[in-house]
């Protein structure tokens, strides 16, 4: 599969997760202002792993309401995580997320809406190459991170209910 057909593989597959998708050029002013666009009123919790260039993300963490270490009544309150993903699987729409270091587990699984930023060129086909040295030069490998198929959702209990055990909204911005 070449590079273009990852990336339309990977949006068409994220949408039909019930996932919103959105692809931004890669520059610091139009991620800043898509980010700001989705991200609602109130505080926005922002972790990032490093795995989308940091650079990218200086205007927005220039915002006044951007937190980067939110106090625990903080938490109660925050409605949107902001992080970034280290990949994106296309044949499942997934993306996989740090947990281990700079807050990006609680700010991607604890708040309402949560906002995923996924470079294009870290799309692999399916999840076994998650684990690959050829896709991802071993990341996965030295991690501990999360698979996110989709905004959060269970019908343990009957009809299918949103944001139980995390987001209820999921938005993946694709940087291209």
């Amino acid at each position: 599969m070449s590079g273009i057909d990852l990336i339309g593989l990977f949006l068409a597959n994220a949408a039909g997760t019930t996932a919103a998708v959105e692809t931004v050029k890669r520059d610091p002013e139009a991620l800043n202002e898509a980010l700001l666009r989705n991200a609602g009123d109130g505080p926005i919790f922002f972790a990032c792993d490093g795995d989308v260039d940091p650079r990218l993300f200086s205007r927005f963490r220039q915002n006044q309401r951007v937190v980067t270490r939110p106090s625990v009544d903080e938490m109660k309150t925050i409605g949107t995580g902001v992080t970034d993903a280290f990949c994106g699987i296309a044949t499942t729409g997934s993306i996989c997320v740090s947990i281990g270091r700079e807050l990006t587990g609680p700010a991607s699984s604890l708040t309402r809406k949560h906002i995923a930023v996924l470079d294009a060129n870290a799309i692999v086909p399916r999840p076994r190459d998650v684990f690959s040295e050829e896709f991802l030069e071993g990341k996965a490998l030295h991690r501990s991170f999360s698979f996110i198929t989709g905004p959060s959702a269970t019908a343990d209990m009957g009809p299918l209910v949103r944001g139980v055990h995390g987001p209820g909204k999921l938005l993946i911005i694709v940087l291209v």
